[in-house]
């Protein structure tokens, strides 16, 4: 196989895997529901619903501003604690997670050019990882990865839920380099959004290929070294100059 990288880095969202429609307001109704079935003294929905719809999308969109990622599950703790919502011997954090994200994870779907292209890299002995900016709790991506059954084709999965800073901050591209223990140049990294993942992996010198799905034209005076529409074009490129 003539694949100029050593290591290829895959965004999770809208790159491997569809999330379709999120549906927080479902998810959060079972969520009461469950609670409720547990003897759980809780708030009436709407009030509660609204609080942390009005907390949690303030912090996500701050978040595009700080790349301090929002927390989901420290909102629903402060939310919890405000109204004296009391879980103790009836109920575990991550009961609860589990039982809002079953909902939320439920409709997704991995793309069906996914599966075959990794699974080639990996018998080609191509190192791969995964970067994803997200909200969900690490333990909850990390059973989203082992159910999807992508979990096998990869060293490691950086979640922004569980660092400093999301992308684009270079610091989560820098500690994938690490692990890695390769030069940037010899990384390629493949998304779907400019900004995050192809502004950010080539401000710490990584090759960037943009997953262009839905034909979209290029904004921002971002360049990637590479545009695909399909995951399996990464399966013939063609080798930069500047690659080793």
């Amino acid at each position: 196989m003539n694949f100029p990288y050593k290591a290829i880095l895959f965004d999770w969202a809208y790159t491997l895997v569809d999330l379709v429609r999120e549906d927080d307001r479902v998810a959060f109704l079972e969520l009461m529901n469950f609670l409720k079935e547990k003897d759980v003294k809780l708030p009436e929905f709407e009030l509660i619903f609204s609080e942390y719809q009005d907390l949690f999308y303030g912090l996500i969109k701050e978040s595009r501003q700080t790349h301090r990622e929002a927390n989901f599950e420290t909102v629903l703790r402060y939310l919890f604690f405000k109204h004296g919502i009391e879980i103790e011997k009836r109920s575990s954090w991550k009961d609860i997670l589990t039982v809002y994200y079953k909902v939320i994870h439920g409709v997704r779907r991995v793309y069906p050019d996914v599966m075959s292209t990794l699974k080639y890299f990996k018998e080609s002995g191509i190192r791969m990882g995964i970067i994803s900016n997200t909200t969900n709790p690490q333990f909850i991506k990390e059973e989203e990865l082992c159910r999807t059954g992508l979990s096998t084709y990869f060293e490691f999965a950086i979640f922004s839920s569980s660092t400093p800073y999301r992308k684009p901050h270079p610091s989560i591209f820098n500690a994938a380099i690490s692990r890695l223990n390769l030069e940037a140049e010899n990384i390629l990294f493949v998304g779907d959004d400019l900004k995050t993942d192809v502004m950010g992996a080539q401000s710490v010198g990584m090759q960037t290929a943009w997953l262009n799905r839905g034909l979209s034209e290029l904004v921002e005076n971002i360049t990637p070294h590479y545009q695909i529409t399909s995951l399996s074009e990464l399966l013939v490129i063609e080798p930069l100059e500047i690659a080793n």
